[in-house]
Order: C-alpha cells, then sequence, then structure tokens
C-alpha cells in the first residue's frame, strides 16, 4: 500500500484535513501584513525643517514663520537667517546671489493629518537618511531568506509541526518586540527575526492532503494571502499609530501559536525518519476524526514498515550540484532562477511603492489586493488550456511592459498611471501563480525539493534588491522602474526557453527529464521533414 493510497484509506479529504485546511489558513490572511507592513509602518509625509527655538518668539502665525524660514518646496534646508522680505506681496531679494541656507539642525516637522506617527517620523528617515527606509525593508526579507534556509532544515530533523509551533511564537514575539523598538538598530533587528519566522510558516507542507486536492488546497491558501492585503488596509486604516499597527498584526500570532498544538505531525515525515509506531498512532488518530476508525485500526506495524521500506528504499543522494549537471535540467534552472527573481523582484517593486501613484494608499492597497483575485483565475485558465510557457512568458513580459510605459506617462494623468501599475502587478500575480506549478513539474522527483529550494532563494534575493534599488531614484528618478520594467521583460523571454509540462506526467528522474526533451526535439524535427524544400523545388521557385 502506498503512502497515498493510505491517506485514502483513512479518509482523503475527510473531517481532519478540512479543519487542518482552515486552521493553517488563519495565519495566511496575515502574512500579507508583515510582507507589505512598511506601506503603512514607513509611509512618508511632507516635512519640513524645524524652525529655531527663537523663531516663535516672534508672534507670527505658523504659515507666516515657514515663508521666512523655510525655502518654498525646501525639505532639507532652511534659512540660515529669517527672510522678512517674503512676507511682503511684492517683496524683492536683497541684492545678493541669494539667502543662505543650512541643513535642518534642529530636526523636522511632519504632516500628521494621515500618518499619526511613523518609523520615518520616529527616527527623521528623511534627506539624508532616507535610504534607511529600504533597508529596513531589505533586512526583513533577508530574514525570510535566511529563514527558509534555516527552518528548512529544522523542519527535516525536528519535524513539521515543532518548527511550525516555535514559528508562531517567533512571529508573534518578535513582530510585538518590534512595537516597542527604542531604536532604529533595534527595530530593524526585529523585523530581521520576524522575517525569519514567516518562512518557517510558509515551509509548512500540507502533507496530511491527498495528492488530487493539494492544487486546490494551495489555491485557497493564495487566495487566503490574497484577501489579507484586504484586511491590512482595513486595519492600516483604523490603526494610524506605527506602534500600534505592529502590535495589531503581530499579536494574533500568540493565539495561532496556541492551537497549533492541535495540529498532528506530518505522519510521511515520520515514516521518512523510521518512528512508524508514532506514525501509526498519527494515522489512527486522523482516521477516527474521520469516522474511519475500524480502517484506523485495522493498520498495523507491518505495513507501516512495509511503506518505510518502500520510501526509503527509493532514496538516492542528490544534491544541489544536479540542478547543473546535465545540459537540460541546467538550462531550466537557469531559466528558472532568473524567473523566480524577476518575478519577486518587480512584485515587490511594485507593491512597496504605493505612494508613487498620488492616490489615496489605503484605497490603493485594496485595488493592489483585488487585481490578484481576476489575475490568477485567468492565469489557471490559459495554464489548463493553453500551456504553462506561454502562460509565464506572456504574463512576465506584459509585465515588464506596463511598468516601462508607466515611465512616460506624465504624472498629473494619475488614474492612467494607477492603472498600468494595476495591470502589471496583476500579470506579476499570474506569474508567481503559474511559476509555482511549472518548477515541480520541470524538475524530476529526484531533484524537485532541492529546486523549489533554489527558487525560493532567488525570489527572496529579488525581494531584497527591490527596495534596494529604489535608491537609484536619487540619481535618476526613473531609473528604478526601467530596472523594474526591464527585469520581466528579458526573463519573460528567457522563460520561452523552458519546455511545456501541459498534460505531461511529472518526471521522477534526472534521465527521464533529459531523455523527454530530446524525444519532443527528435518529434518536432520529423514533423518539420515535410515542409523542407526539395532540391528540384529550389531550382524552379523564386530566389
Amino acid at each position: 500500500m502506498a503512502f497515498a493510497s493510505l491517506l485514502e484509506h483513512v479518509g482523503g479529504m475527510g473531517r481532519f484535513q478540512v479543519v487542518s485546511v482552515l486552521l493553517l489558513s488563519l495565519p495566511v490572511f496575515m502574512m500579507a501584513s508583515h510582507n507589505l507592513l512598511q506601506n503603512f509602518t514607513a509611509a512618508a509625509s511632507d516635512h519640513w525643517c524645524r524652525l529655531r527655538p527663537e523663531a516663535n518668539a516672534t508672534g507670527l502665525d505658523p504659515e507666516a514663520l515657514l515663508r521666512v524660514w523655510v525655502p518654498r518646496g525646501e525639505r532639507c534646508q532652511r534659512f540660515v537667517t529669517p527672510q522678512w522680505w517674503l512676507l511682503e506681496a511684492n517683496g524683492s531679494a536683497p541684492n545678493s546671489s541669494g539667502p543662505e541656507t543650512e541643513p535642518c539642525g534642529d530636526g523636522w516637522t511632519y504632516d500628521r493629518s494621515v500618518f499619526v506617527s511613523t518609523i520615518i517620523t520616529e527616527w527623521d528617515l528623511v534627506c539624508s537618511s532616507r535610504g534607511l527606509k529600504q533597508l529596513a525593508q531589505s533586512l526583513y526579507m533577508a530574514g525570510v531568506l535566511a529563514g527558509g534556509i534555516v527552518f528548512g532544515g529544522l523542519s527535516d530533523r525536528f519535524g513539521r509541526r515543532s518548527v511550525l509551533i516555535w514559528c508562531h511564537l517567533q512571529m508573534a514575539t518578535m513582530g510585538t518586540c518590534s512595537s516597542f523598538a527604542p531604536t532604529f538598530t533595534v527595530y530593524c533587528l526585529f523585523r530581521f527575526l520576524t522575517g525569519m519566522a514567516f518562512s518557517g510558516i510558509v515551509l509548512n507542507t500540507l502533507e496530511w492532503m491527498p495528492t488530487q486536492v493539494r492544487a486546490l488546497v494551495g489555491t485557497f491558501m493564495g487566495y487566503c494571502y490574497t484577501v489579507g492585503q484586504f484586511l491590512l488596509a482595513g486595519i492600516a486604516f483604523a490603526v494610524p499609530d506605527w506602534r500600534q499597527l505592529q502590535l495589531a498584526v503581530s499579536l494574533p500570532f500568540f493565539v495561532f501559536f496556541l492551537y497549533s498544538w492541535w495540529l498532528t505531525e506530518s505522519a510521511r515525515w515520520l515514516v521518512m525518519v523510521g518512528k512508524s509506531h508514532q506514525a501509526l498512532r498519527e494515522l489512527q488518530k486522523v482516521a477516527r476524526i474521520n469516522g474511519k476508525k475500524e480502517e484506523g485500526d485495522k493498520l498495523d506495524i507491518e505495513v507501516k514498515g512495509s511503506i518505510w521500506k518502500e520510501m526509503t528504499s527509493s532514496r538516492t543522494r542528490h544534491t544541489v550540484v544536479d540542478l547543473v549537471r546535465t545540459p537540460v535540467v541546467r538550462r531550466i534552472s537557469f531559466c528558472l532562477c532568473f524567473v523566480w527573481f524577476s518575478t519577486s523582484f518587480a512584485y515587490y517593486g511594485l507593491a512597496m511603492d504605493l505612494q508613487n501613484f498620488d492616490f489615496d494608499i489605503y484605497v490603493i492597497q485594496l485595488i493592489f489586493g483585488a487585481v490578484d483575485i481576476p489575475a490568477k483565475l485567468v492565469s489557471i485558465l490559459t495554464i489548463t488550456y493553453v500551456g504553462r510557457r506561454f502562460t509565464q512568458a506572456v504574463a512576465l513580459i506584459l509585465a515588464g511592459l506596463a511598468i516601462l510605459a508607466n515611465i512616460l506617462v506624465p504624472r498629473d494623468l494619475r488614474t492612467l498611471r494607477t492603472a498600468l501599475a494595476v495591470f502589471g502587478k496583476g500579470c506579476l500575480a499570474a506569474s508567481f501563480n503559474c511559476v509555482f506549478l511549472y518548477t515541480g513539474e520541470l524538475y524530476p522527483t529526484v531533484i524537485r525539493q532541492t529546486g523549489m529550494g533554489l527558487a525560493n532563494t532567488m525570489a527572496r534575493l529579488g525581494s531584497i534588491m527591490a527596495p534596494l534599488v529604489k535608491m537609484a531614484g536619487e540619481l535618476f528618478p526613473a531609473l528604478p522602474f526601467i530596472i523594474y520594467g526591464a527585469a520581466p521583460v528579458v526573463s519573460g523571454l528567457v522563460a520561452t526557453f523552458l519546455p511545456e509540462t501541459r498534460n505531461m506526467a511529472l518526471p521522477e528522474t534526472v534521465e527521464e527529464v533529459e531523455g523527454r526533451t530530446q524525444s519532443q526535439k527528435d518529434e518536432a524535427q520529423h514533423l518539420q521533414v515535410p515542409l523542407q524544400p526539395t532540391q528540384s523545388s529550389n531550382s524552379t521557385g523564386p530566389r
């Protein structure tokens, strides 16, 4: 009896699986809140130099004080001495090269009409320190990358359930600590550790799910993340203070931590590590919950022992070198690395720059979340009826062209700029939806998890680089968007070199992937033979 058949034997997609999916989906609703949190906790506000202490003794109203102490439109400089002539309607400047200015030596004053408090206003991340905002987001994403590496190995060693419980606790604790951080450095440290916990939660695989429903469950989880983007907009609107907002999205993980003790360890993992007796008990527990107590009681150690032998005997030593050892798999690995990096890079480049579109940030967050729903539906249809390669390439190319087109649109055409950005973000969501399935189908079983690990690493590198590239806007404002747009276009062209996997069985070995691709080439050449001109046609046809 194979392990997949054993899951069907104890109830298939029964009551236990349904409850497990619901419990595992609740944290996913809050995943977007942490990933995109800095759209609100690090939102930029209008600011100007704080006036000298003696300025308040003049008795002028605040607007008049700003006119004589701060140059119009200037955020990082103030006059050394008050320019009283600016109070006159037709006043003229003194005969000089211009009033002398200086940096904001006494700090800044912020417009708090929209955001009561952010990390920008808390630690003055403006002017020469404005790049620290992007650094904070990159450090969070670096934590996500580190968490994938650390907790991936720990989950294989100590079990899925133990790591999930710990990560729920770490997410709750580090997120809460972030809301009380006394300095920016401490805040970045806690955000890094929060990102690590995020990765550990995402790594929790639904190994109790029968094979035929895993795609459906994965799609359901993806839509939970989409709904989470709506939830973030609502919470951020209700809680304008960054510390309270950070706390609001972190405290629910204490609840997730408490109920995660109920979750059952993966029987598949228990079998793989040789704990057949414990796996048997877990299977019998699941059978009872699913109303299959009699079938569960019929299971015995011999059955579990045979499954353990079957699973361990099929395991062969494979390393990351196998991803580049043979030509076809090497080409697949190269193309997928480019696709994963570019998709994540451009996605977070758009999703973390909501204030660039001069619209209400809460409305934009809702729209950016809503576009994922039709985008994923369209991608599912084209994946199913047209093909993976077509969907992947077209989604990336259209996303890149939309981003590049936005560079040419004047800033006063806000609606058009926003529509192009929303369309591009939707295409990137479709790309994510496709590449996750595509990667699992391209790699053979023996190195599938290794390949998925490499893909996840490239995606995290893309999300780390996205905020840092925004700093290039200091040199040339359009440069970040040229990079964000060019990367998906190039990777879309690269995706055309991937083999098609529609209506094909999952490959089991590296040799099968190599042989399958060669067979496709031979078949294509065979179909082209009748179309090739003969010698006689060459002599009589047009030249």
